[in-house]
C-alpha cells in the first residue's frame, strides 16, 4: 500500500493549476487554529488532545515535542528515497469559518501559501485534495463543498515524505503551514491565468507588450462576446480582444505532470491512493472540461522609462473582464516594469548594458518563527541590500512568497528565481530517477507560471545541488518553450566544465571557485558564457576576505560579471535556557541528531538583521562613485560607477584631516556625469602644508539627496576615503633617556614589567580559530605544530644603559625551536619601546600571526585608536576602513560571532589608547603601523566557548599588537585566502612603544 508521502509520482490531487492572477475578493484564514501533533501520519488525532497554534507558523517553534533540525549535506534521517523515518511528525490543523454571504453563486477557491513538506485537505467532512512542495502555494476549487453560513476546514501537514530528498537545503528543517491561508473568490467566467512579457524594442526605449489572458467558465456554458479590455494609463489607451473559443483544448501551461489531471479520492489519513484509476476517464474529463478560451495583444506601447534595478520604473496594467452586455465581470491591476534580457557573447546585458550583478543569496529566515517571515521583514531584508549596494538577490533555494518579488520589483534588485529543488544528499542518482520527473518538472513550471510577470525576475534557476540529468533536461526543456524571453541558470549543469555548450544553463555559474580560476578562464578564449558566480565569498564567522581582491579582478576582466555572496542571514533561533538567558541557536543546540553545527551562522547579519564587519566591506566596494585625488592640481576626480543613473540623486560632504585631526570640512553637490564619466571638483582646501604632510586623508561621505524607495533622504550610501599626503616610510626614532636605566623594565630573566601592564607581554603566534580556519583544516595544523603554547627559554641578555637586547628560544607545543630578539628601550616619563624581531622556521609552514599579546591592568574600559575603523578589518579585508581617530569602549571592540572566535582586529593602526572613567591610562604608538585589537578576550577564552555568550569578559584589557597577521578568507566553504595574505617562514619585524598618557573629557 502506498501513502501520497511515500509516492514520489505523485505531487497533487486535486490542485488547481498555477497562475499570476492576483484575484482580489479574499478572506483571510490566518490567526489561531486548533492544532494537535502527531507522531505518524497514519495516527488519527485525538479529540481532547487540541491545542491551539498561529497559522501560518512552524510547529516547530510553537512549544511541541518536534523541534527544528539543521543538517547541510546529510539527510536528517538515514535511508534512500523515498524510504521515512517511523516517527514521522503530522500536525493536524482545523478551524471554522463564516461563507460572506455576498458570496453565494460564486466560484470559491481554497489557497495555502506554503506547507511543508505534504499538505492535505479537507473541507465539511469531505476529501478535497493533496499538494507537494514546500514552497509554493496549493490552491483547491471547494465551490461545491462550501455551505452557507459555519464551515470546518481541516489541514492536514506531514512533515517528512518523499519529497524531503528534493528539499534538502542547507537550512533548519521546519514543520508547518508557513505562508498565509486563505479563501478568494470569482465568477464563474473568470480571469484563470494572465501572461504579461514588458519587454522594449531595439532602440530600446520603445515599449513592447504582450498579454495572453486565459479566460475560463467554471460550471456555465461558455457563449460568444465575452472580451478583455488592457490599458496603462497615460501610456496605452484601453485596447480590447474577443475570448476567442480554442479549437483544442486550452493551451494554458497546466503543471506539466498527468498525475496531476487524477481525480480527488481517498487522499485523507491512510487511505491509499489508486494504483492507476480510470486514465481514460480522467483525459476526457480535461479534454472537455474546464471550457475556455484566450484573448491576446501584442502591441508596441511607445516611448517608455525601462526598468532596472537603478531605476525601477512600473506601470500600473489594468486588464478587464467584460462580459458580452458589456458589464464588467472581473478587473486585475499588476504592475509591470518594461525591460528586456539578453545574452550577447560572454555577456548579460539588462536593457543593452552590461551591469556588474552584486548579489547575495537569501534563505527564509526569522531568528524568531523560523521559516515564517513578514512582508515587513522581507521589505527590511531588501531595504538593508540596497542600503549596503546589492543589486541582486538569488531566492535560495526555493521560490519565494510572491510579495518578495512585488517588492524586489517595486524597490530595484535583479532575482534570480530558484526552483525548489535540491537533492543534495543524493544528488547523482535522483536527479536520473523516473519517478521523480514528475517533481522536477511540476516545481520548475509552477515557479515560472506564478512569477513570470515580475520584470525583477531576470533569469531562471532549475534549483540547487541536485546533480545533473534526464529530469534537469526535461524542466529546461519545458522552461525554454514556455518563457524564451529569459536565460536559465543551473550550476550542477557547468559545474565540472565551464567550456561545454550547456543545454541547460545560459550562464557560467559556478560556485566557490578560485580566483585565478576564473580569470583563467575569462582570458583563455574558451568562454561562452557569462560568468556570474552563484555562490562566493562564504560569510561565516570573521570572513569574506579576499571580497576586494575579487571585485578588482571582476572589474578589470572582460568575461566576469560577478556573483552572489553566501549568504544574507545567520540563523541563529532564539533559544530560551535554563537560566532565564536566551541564545542564538545552531545545529545541535535542541538535541537535534544528527546535525552540521554552526555551519548555518553564515550571513553577513546576525539574525536580528545587526550588519556584521564583512557587509561594510560590501558597500565600500559596490559604491556608486569612486574617486582619485590629484594633488599637484588639488582636484578631486570623481567617476560614475553606475549603469543607468546621473549622480543628482547624491550629496557629498567632505573633510581633511591629519594625524587624525580635521583641518578643513565642506560639502558640494556631485557635478553631472553620466554612467562611466569622470567629472573633476576643485578642492583647495588641500593646501600644500597639506599634501606634504604623513597621514593627510581626503574623507568623503555620500549622501542621499531626497527620499527614495529604500532610504531617506540624507541617508549615507558610502564613505570614501584617499589619502592626499606624504606617504608614511621611516621608523620615527624613539629618544631613550639617558640616565635610565633598564633594571626596573626588564628582568633578569628577560621579562618585561612595567606599571601599565598586567603581566609580561609575550609572543603570540596562534589566534583562536575562525571557522575558516577551522572547517579548512588550517586550525588543525596549528594545533599539529604546536602554536598555542609557546614555551620560552631564555638566552641572552644584554644591557647597555637604557637599552637592553633580550635573546629567546620559544618551543612551540611540537617542539620546533623559534628565535625571538627583543630590543627594550627606557625613556622618559615611564615610556618604553620595544622592537621585536623573530624568525619563524621553514617546519612552519603557515602561521596565523606573529605579534604580541599584551594586558592592561583593570578599570581601562575607554578606547582610542587612530587607524582603520570604526568597523573591524583585516588584512585581506580592509576596504571599509576609514583611517581616523575612533573611540568606542573596550566591550564594544567585541564581535560577537555566534561561536566565538579571532575578533576585533583593526589594521593599520598607528596608536591606541586606552583610560579609565577620569581620562588616565596609557598609549601604545605601533610604527611602522600594525594589526591591533583590544578585547576583554584571551585567545584561549575564544577558542573553548561555543556560544558568544558563554565568554565572560576579563577585567583586564587583552591588546594584540601584530606585526603580520593571516588574511581570514572563506575557507569554510570556498577557498583559502591568496597567498599575498598568508604567513610562512621568514623575519618578522614590528615594534611599540607604552607610554602613560591622558584621554580628553568626553572621548572614548
Amino acid at each position: 500500500m502506498s501513502h501520497p508521502w511515500t509516492s514520489p509520482e505523485l505531487v497533487s490531487l486535486g490542485r488547481l493549476p498555477m497562475h499570476a492572477v492576483p484575484h482580489a475578493d479574499r478572506l483571510s484564514l490566518d490567526g489561531p487554529w486548533q492544532f494537535q501533533l502527531t507522531r505518524t501520519p497514519t495516527t488519527p488525532p485525538a479529540d481532547d488532545a487540541w491545542g491551539t497554534v498561529d497559522v501560518p507558523g512552524c510547529w516547530t517553534r510553537q512549544n511541541t515535542w518536534d523541534l527544528p533540525q539543521y543538517t547541510n549535506v546529510q539527510m536528517p534521517f538515514p535511508g534512500t528515497a523515498p524510504e521515512l523515518p517511523d516517527v514521522n511528525p503530522t500536525g493536524h490543523y482545523r478551524r471554522t469559518f463564516e461563507l460572506p454571504e455576498a458570496w453565494s453563486g460564486r466560484r470559491i477557491v481554497l489557497r495555502v501559501g506554503a506547507a511543508e513538506s505534504v499538505l492535505l485537505v479537507r473541507l465539511g467532512g469531505a476529501d478535497v485534495g493533496m499538494s507537494k512542495d514546500s514552497h509554493l502555494a496549493a490552491e483547491f476549487d471547494v465551490t461545491d463543498l462550501v455551505v452557507p453560513g459555519t464551515n470546518l476546514l481541516e489541514l492536514t501537514v506531514v512533515k517528512w515524505s518523499d519529497a524531503t530528498y528534493v528539499e534538502d537545503q542547507d537550512q533548519w528543517w521546519h514543520g508547518g503551514i508557513t505562508r498565509s491561508v486563505e479563501l478568494y473568490a470569482t465568477g464563474p467566467v473568470y480571469v484563470a491565468d494572465l501572461g504579461v512579457t514588458a519587454g522594449l524594442a531595439d532602440d530600446l526605449r520603445t515599449g513592447t507588450l504582450r498579454v495572453v489572458a486565459d479566460v475560463w467558465f467554471a460550471g456555465v456554458a461558455p457563449e460568444p462576446g465575452w472580451a478583455v479590455e488592457i490599458a496603462i494609463p497615460g501610456v496605452l489607451d484601453p485596447r480590447r480582444a474577443t475570448v476567442a473559443p480554442p479549437s483544442v483544448p486550452p493551451d494554458h501551461p497546466k503543471d506539466a505532470v498527468s498525475v496531476d489531471l487524477m481525480r480527488r479520492h481517498a487522499v485523507g489519513g491512510a487511505a491509499a491512493v489508486e494504483a492507476d484509476g480510470a486514465a481514460w476517464g480522467v483525459l476526457n474529463e480535461r479534454i472537455v472540461a474546464p471550457l475556455g478560451g484566450r484573448a491576446a495583444f501584442d502591441l508596441e506601447v511607445g516611448a517608455v522609462e525601462p526598468w532596472s534595478a537603478e531605476s525601477p520604473t512600473r506601470y500600473p496594467l489594468g486588464v478587464t473582464l467584460l462580459a458580452p452586455d458589456g458589464g464588467i465581470t472581473e478587473r486585475v491591476e499588476i504592475q509591470v516594469g518594461f525591460r528586456r534580457v539578453d545574452i550577447v557573447g560572454v555577456d548579460l546585458l539588462i536593457n543593452g548594458r552590461r551591469e556588474y550583478i552584486r548579489g547575495v543569496n537569501r534563505h527564509d529566515f526569522d531568528q524568531h518563527t523560523g521559516r515564517v517571515v513578514s512582508a515587513e521583514s522581507m521589505r527590511a531584508d531588501l531595504v538593508q541590500m540596497k542600503q549596503f549596494g546589492f543589486n541582486a538577490v538569488r531566492t535560495s533555494h526555493y521560490p519565494n512568497d510572491p510579495v518578495f518579488l512585488d517588492l524586489t520589483d517595486e524597490l530595484g534588485l535583479y532575482v534570480v528565481d530558484e526552483a525548489d529543488i535540491e537533492s543534495h544528499a543524493f544528488q547523482s542518482t535522483l536527479c536520473d530517477d523516473p519517478r521523480y520527473l514528475a517533481q522536477w518538472v511540476s516545481r520548475v513550471s509552477r515557479m515560472a507560471l506564478r512569477d513570470r510577470n515580475h520584470p525583477s525576475v531576470i533569469a531562471w534557476s532549475l534549483g540547487n545541488e541536485s546533480g545533473h540529468g534526464a529530469n534537469h533536461e526535461a524542466a529546461a526543456a519545458w522552461l525554454r518553450r514556455f518563457d524564451p524571453s529569459r536565460p536559465l541558470h543551473y550550476e550542477g549543469a557547468i559545474r565540472w566544465d565551464w567550456t561545454s555548450d550547456q543545454g541547460i544553463s545560459d550562464l557560467t555559474c559556478p560556485m566557490y571557485p578560485e580566483l585565478g580560476a576564473i580569470v583563467d578562464h575569462a582570458r583563455s578564449g574558451l568562454q561562452r558564457h557569462p560568468l556570474i558566480m552563484c555562490e562566493y565569498s562564504h560569510a561565516m564567522g570573521n570572513s569574506n576576505g579576499t571580497l576586494a581582491d575579487h571585485w578588482d579582478a571582476i572589474e578589470s576582466t572582460p568575461g566576469l560579471q560577478g556573483g552572489f555572496i553566501w549568504e544574507w542571514w545567520d540563523h541563529g533561533l532564539t533559544q530560551a535556557l535554563p537560566d532565564g538567558t536566551s541564545r542564538w541557536a545552531y545545529g545541535g543546540d535542541f538535541g537535534d541528531e544528527p546535525n552540521d553545527g554552526n555551519f548555518c551562522t553564515d550571513g553577513l547579519v546576525w539574525p536580528d538583521r545587526t550588519p556584521k564587519p564583512a557587509l561594510w566591506e560590501h558597500r565600500a566596494l559596490a559604491a556608486p562613485v569612486a574617486i582619485a585625488f590629484d594633488p599637484s592640481e588639488r582636484r578631486l576626480s570623481i567617476r560614475n560607477r553606475q549603469s543607468v543613473r546621473d549622480l543628482s540623486w547624491l550629496g557629498v560632504d567632505w573633510d581633511v584631516s591629519v594625524e587624525g585631526g580635521v583641518v578643513a570640512s565642506g560639502a558640494f553637490s556631485p557635478p553631472t556625469a553620466m554612467p562611466g564619466e569622470l567629472a573633476v571638483v576643485a578642492l583647495d582646501a588641500v593646501a600644500e602644508d597639506v599634501s606634504q604632510s604623513v597621514d593627510a586623508f581626503l574623507t568623503t561621505r555620500w549622501t542621499t539627496a531626497h527620499d527614495l524607495g529604500w532610504a531617506p533622504a540624507g541617508a549615507e550610501v558610502c564613505v570614501l576615503q584617499v589619502p592626499v599626503g606624504t606617504e608614511r616610510t621611516a621608523t620615527q626614532p624613539f629618544p631613550p633617556d639617558p640616565d635610565a636605566t633598564t633594571y626596573d623594565t626588564v628582568t633578569g630573566d628577560g621579562r618585561i614589567v612595567h606599571p601599565l601592564l598586567a603581566g609580561s607581554p609575550v609572543l603570540s603566534l596562534w589566534r583562536a580559530p575562525t571557522d575558516n580556519d577551522r572547517i579548512g583544516g588550517f586550525a588543525e595544523g596549528w594545533a599539529k605544530l604546536g602554536l598555542a603554547r609557546l614555551d620560552r627559554h631564555p638566552a641572552g641578555l644584554q644591557r647597555d644603559g637604557p637599552v637592553v637586547v633580550i635573546d629567546d628560544v620559544l618551543s612551540t607545543g611540537a617542539g620546533i625551536r623559534i628565535a625571538h630578539r627583543r630590543t627594550v628601550t627606557v625613556g622618559l616619563h615611564g615610556a618604553i619601546a620595544v622592537d621585536e624581531v623573530v624568525t619563524i622556521p621553514p617546519e612552519i609552514d603557515d602561521v596565523p600571526r606573529v605579534g604580541t599579546v599584551l594586558e592592561a591592568p583593570a578599570g581601562l574600559e575607554r578606547v582610542e585608536w587612530f587607524g582603520t575603523g570604526p568597523h573591524e578589518t583585516y588584512p585581506d579585508r580592509t576596504r571599509s576602513g576609514i583611517v581616523a581617530v575612533h573611540r568606542s569602549t573596550v566591550g564594544e571592540q567585541t564581535t560577537p560571532y555566534i561561536r566565538p572566535q579571532e575578533n576585533g582586529g583593526h589594521t593599520g593602526v598607528r596608536w591606541l589608547a586606552l583610560a579609565d572613567d577620569a581620562g588616565r591610562g596609557l598609549r601604545l604608538t605601533m610604527d611602522p603601523p600594525a594589526q591591533v585589537s583590544a578585547t576583554h578576550h584571551r585567545a584561549e577564552d575564544l577558542a573553548t566557548a561555543t556560544h558568544h555568550g558563554e565568554l565572560t569578559p576579563r577585567p583586564e584589557t587583552v591588546v594584540h599588537v601584530d606585526g603580520a597577521h593571516r588574511g581570514v578568507g572563506t575557507a569554510s566553504c570556498g577557498p583559502d585566502t591568496l597567498p599575498a595574505y598568508r604567513l610562512g617562514p621568514g623575519t618578522y619585524r614590528w615594534s611599540w612603544r607604552l607610554e602613560p598618557a591622558s584621554m580628553e573629557e568626553g572621548s572614548g
